[in-house]
């Protein structure tokens, strides 16, 4: 049965997008008054404290958690510590555009952790997805004309979002390759929120060493 299109879903495929770009968008914003390290922990330190009140329970020392905190600890460190800590420092040299279409790469890097690390096959529809998904970022950046694409000069701020992207495409598979408790995992926010506990753990070792630096402020 052919299911239509609905006001709540388009509302919900345009929302997550624009989430993204404002997310790059506030990162270059405040790029010159928060390091970007601490910047990701805040921003993960806010969101662990308007979840906890939801989901407290699953940090019990009985909880179903626990046995797997090796997972949890590498999915804190790939979503939580690394992406947008990542993302952020791209942010300092980089444009909120340039960052975008460099995240708009990851339908190719997706499939290419997924072929190397995790033995997926890749198909023909994917790789044309892909394809289709590079032509219209090179587009983007050319403008519509093909030679502007040889003037085109990356920053460090490219390279730091690339790296954003790839841990990202790590992250995705490792949601897929489950073994925790259908209990924590049925629980969006339980499941969330044993990556934060972890992540901001990570987040927090790096702030200390940008600490230790001298670069906040």
């Amino acid at each position: 049965m052919t299911q239509r299109l609905t006001p709540g879903t388009v509302a919900l495929l345009v929302t997550a997008p624009l989430l993204w770009a404002g997310n790059a968008v506030v990162g270059r914003l405040v790029h010159d008054l928060v390091p970007p390290i601490t910047l990701n922990f805040l921003r993960w330190a806010l969101a662990l404290a308007l979840l906890l009140p939801l989901t407290h329970r699953v940090l019990r020392p009985d909880s179903p958690l626990w046995p797997h905190w090796r997972r949890y600890a590498l999915l804190g460190l790939l979503g939580v510590g690394l992406y947008n800590a990542l993302q952020y420092l791209a942010l300092q040299t980089s444009t909120p555009i340039n960052v975008t279409l460099v995240g708009s790469s990851m339908p190719v890097w997706m499939l290419a952790v997924g072929a190397l690390f995790f033995g997926v096959a890749v198909t023909r529809r994917q790789l044309a997805g892909a394809a289709l998904s590079m032509i219209g970022v090179l587009t983007v950046l050319s403008r519509g004309e093909w030679s502007q694409l040889l003037a085109l000069r990356l920053v460090a701020g490219d390279l730091f979002m690339l790296l954003a992207t790839i841990s990202w495409s790590f992250y995705s598979w490792l949601l897929v390759r489950t073994s925790e408790p259908a209990s924590v995992r049925g629980d969006w926010a339980a499941f969330l929120t044993g990556q934060m506990v972890f992540g901001l753990a990570w987040s927090g070792v790096f702030a200390s060493a940008e600490w230790a630096t001298g670069h906040t402020h």
